[in-house]
């Protein structure tokens, strides 16, 4: 019984021992499921959402801080539609939208997604909906609803940034397609994805997908240099690509300078801008540069150019000179500083006491604001030296050397002619003024002030010459005479032309005016007083005229005389010949030498009295000349012939030379066998025994030459010009010798046929004539 007790007993202690620990296992299981309950409810408790759970009919459960947040009693609210009953319930029109979505996802079981506002303020909820889990009840939905305000926020802010960056990105797309120069974009494989319309119509496609579809780039280059090569070392280097290369753009060959963009992306953006203006505008500027410095080195002045920092980049010869600075030395490119000290050196700088302080003020030329700086430098040997700084825009300085030594001393100079032409005006006898072109008087002399008594302090004042002339016109015997004046001087400086008269001033003086233009632009009015020589003159014309009447009267009477004389020496002519005729009867040999002796006389005297009425008729009324062809080379040898018997009884040696260019002229044979017969006649009877005569004939296409040369005593320089007056007695070696009417008439035949008559001698050389008869036309 006790072995049945005690086993029954053991059995009920391992059961209960089993139960124990049976007991402890789920005791641990509940413990760990409080735990994780107890988890869940903390990580729910921490969680940014809270849940809400709506039945099949509309009720709900939500937490007491869910409530507390939306303002609500807890105990109150049983359905959806109580949300918006509290301080910061579900604004209605939010939560009528959500109650149709819980509705909608109760019957199709799917999920929605919605946010709702608080009313009171700007929170916003995000509620999140699917049908609960089990162990719920079929048609029952689990909300979770969290606060989304700064969700939204962030959301509305990217949502503007988001319009913001779609407008910027399509005004740059515009911009991009508007730019008047070729841009584009590669993509990873450096392929082209977009132009714009300037690539396009630089590479002259259809439209962008043509271009793009084709690859055409806007640049031919190798391989090496080629637009991809340029974006993928872009994209190696991961910075921008800029190079100058020409391109065919439009039929014509143009500098672009192209520059490759790399992206984040991988990609590569470009463009392409058209530089060859800017090319051509820098080669011309460096050929204006160059031919600047060709300029400077062929200035006199000195010229020495220096960089931004100070150091000598160009000088022209003349600046070497004026420095007194080898060339070689300057070409290293010293610094400013050294060149001011090596001047110093060769006493090219003036002497200061202070000359640190002296250079140092120098050197801050180069940042002077002035356009121009400029001072006068005095060197210690007395040169003058003009020294111009111009500050350049790259901060560099350009320094100007103008040696004026030789221009202070002609100033200087200057001022002394000055002061010497004022004493020397203020001195002179004529009245003297200048004008300017303004019509203003500009200088005057004393004598000028004094004539016309004018105050000379009003004359300091320049008065114009419409000004003078009222003041002019109350000195003058006719008033109107001063407008003359004015006329006068505005011709000289408008028209630059020169004139002159004569004024009668009231007090009985008379004046020589001459209005004169200057070189510079002045007119120059002179006036010298004419009166005593006006006197002598109207005395010396009145002579001149009553000789002129005494001349026509010896003139007249002459002439009548000649006439006069004809009458009886015709008569005695023809009685002479006819004695010698043997009409009286034959007549002794002595006799008939007296005859012979007076038709000879008669003959000489004839040709006097023609000589005369010739002579005197011209001066009266011109010669008539016959117009007939003449042989001049038969004409002179006649004359050569009738004058060879005197000739010979002196002795002389004789030659005539007609030459066959001679020719004919149209003239009067008559006269002109006068003219040469006068000529030679002289030649041959003021030529010593001995001497030689020659009489030579020429000419050419136009005229007839004829010359007639004699090595006689000659005739003296003051009577050269006498010889061709009537009754002209000039001195010679053998006393004086009257040539008579012989060369008058010769100078007044040869004339009336256009001609003209030269005459050369020398004393004791001989004399030569020279006639030139034009050809004429009958």
């Amino acid at each position: 019984m006790m072995w049945v007790i005690g086993g029954v007993a053991a059995v009920w202690v391992a059961v209960a021992v089993a139960l124990s620990v049976r007991a402890a296992a789920q005791l641990r299981r509940a413990n760990r499921l409080i735990a994780t309950l107890r988890s869940l409810g903390a990580v729910l408790a921490a969680a940014p959402v809270r849940p809400v759970e709506v039945g099949r009919d509309g009720a709900i459960r939500l937490e007491p801080r869910l409530a507390a947040e939306l303002g609500l009693d807890g105990s109150g609210v049983a359905r959806l539609s109580d949300l918006s009953q509290g301080e910061c319930g579900i604004e209605a029109e939010d939560l009528a939208a959500l109650a149709d979505d819980v509705a909608a996802s109760a019957l199709s079981g799917g999920r929605f997604e919605r946010t709702v506002r608080l009313a009171g303020s700007r929170r916003v909820m995000d509620v999140r909906g699917a049908p609960a889990p089990s162990p719920a009840e079929p048609g029952t939905l689990l909300l979770w609803l969290g606060d989304a305000t700064s969700a939204e926020s962030e959301k509305l802010a990217l949502g503007a940034r988001l319009r913001q960056t779609e407008a910027a990105l399509e005004s740059l797309t515009h911009l991009i397609e508007s730019a008047p120069f070729p841009m584009w974009y590669r993509a990873a494989d450096l392929r082209l994805g977009l132009v714009n319309s300037a690539y396009v119509a630089a590479v002259e496609g259809r439209d962008a997908a043509d271009v793009i579809q084709r690859g055409a780039e806007l640049i031919d280059s190798p391989d090496d240099d080629s637009p991809r090569a340029a974006a993928k070392a872009a994209l190696e280097h991961r910075h921008s690509f800029t190079r100058s290369q020409p391109a065919t753009i439009g039929g014509e060959r143009r500098m672009m300078k192209v520059v490759d963009v790399p992206l984040p992306t991988g990609a590569v953006a470009g463009f392409a801008i058209d530089i060859q203006d800017l090319e051509d505008a820098r080669f011309e500027l460096g050929r204006h540069i160059e031919s600047q410095r060709e300029l400077a080195d062929r200035l006199t002045a000195g010229v020495a150019q220096f960089e931004a920092d100070r150091t000598l980049s160009f000088f022209n010869q003349p600046f070497a000179i004026m420095a007194r600075i080898e060339p070689e030395w300057l070409n290293d490119a010293p610094e400013f500083d050294r060149v001011l000290e090596r001047m110093r050196e060769s006493n090219r700088l003036p002497e200061t006491r202070d000359f640190p302080l002296w250079k140092g003020e120098r050197r801050a030329w180069f940042t002077a604001t002035e356009e121009a700086l400029e001072e006068e430098w005095i060197l210690a040997n007395g040169d003058h030296i003009r020294v111009v700084g111009q500050p350049l825009p790259d901060g560099g300085l350009r320094l100007i050397l103008e040696d004026r030594t030789e221009q202070v001393r002609l100033a200087s100079a200057r001022d002394t002619l000055l002061r010497v032409r004022t004493a020397t005006f203020d001195n002179l006898f004529e009245a003297i003024s200048v004008f300017a072109a303004d019509g203003r008087l500009y200088l005057w002399n004393n004598r000028f002030g004094s004539v016309w008594d004018l105050d000379e302090s009003w004359l300091a004042e320049h008065p114009r010459v419409d000004e003078l002339v009222p003041a002019m016109a109350r000195r003058l015997v006719n008033p109107t005479a001063a407008a003359q004046l004015r006329e006068l001087i505005r011709a000289a400086t408008t028209e630059r032309r020169q004139g002159g008269g004569r004024i009668n001033m009231a007090d009985g003086r008379n004046f020589d005016f001459a209005a004169v233009p200057l070189p510079d632009g002045n007119a120059l009015l002179t006036m010298i007083d004419v009166t005593d020589s006006a006197r002598i003159e109207s005395a010396l014309r009145e002579r001149a005229t009553a000789l002129e009447q005494a001349d026509r009267v010896k003139t007249d009477f002459v002439a009548n005389m000649s006439y006069e004389l004809r009458t009886p020496l015709t008569s005695i002519g023809g009685f002479a010949e006819m004695l010698a005729g043997g009409y009286a009867g034959g007549l002794t040999p002595a006799a008939a030498d007296y005859v012979h002796a007076i038709l000879e006389a008669v003959a000489r005297l004839s040709r006097l009295i023609d000589d005369v009425l010739d002579l005197t008729q011209g001066d009266r009324h011109g010669v008539a000349l016959e117009r007939d062809r003449i042989d001049l080379g038969g004409l002179c040898r006649m004359v050569a012939e009738g004058l060879q018997s005197g000739a010979t009884a002196r002795q002389l040696s004789f030659k005539t030379i007609i030459q066959p260019s001679a020719g004919a002229v149209i003239g009067d044979s008559r006269r002109l066998r006068e003219v040469f017969e006068h000529v030679l006649g002289n030649a041959i009877t003021y030529t010593d025994e001995g001497g030689s005569v020659t009489f030579e004939a020429a000419g050419n296409d136009h005229e007839a030459i004829v010359t007639i040369v004699d090595n006689g005593p000659g005739i003296a320089p003051e009577d050269q010009k006498r010889v061709f007056d009537r009754f002209t007695r000039i001195g010679g070696t053998h006393g004086e010798a009257a040539l008579g009417l012989g060369l008058p008439l010769t100078r007044q035949f040869i004339e009336a046929h256009g001609g003209g008559v030269e005459l050369v001698s020398a004393p004791g050389q001989g004399t030569a004539v020279t006639l030139t008869i034009p050809r004429g036309r009958r």
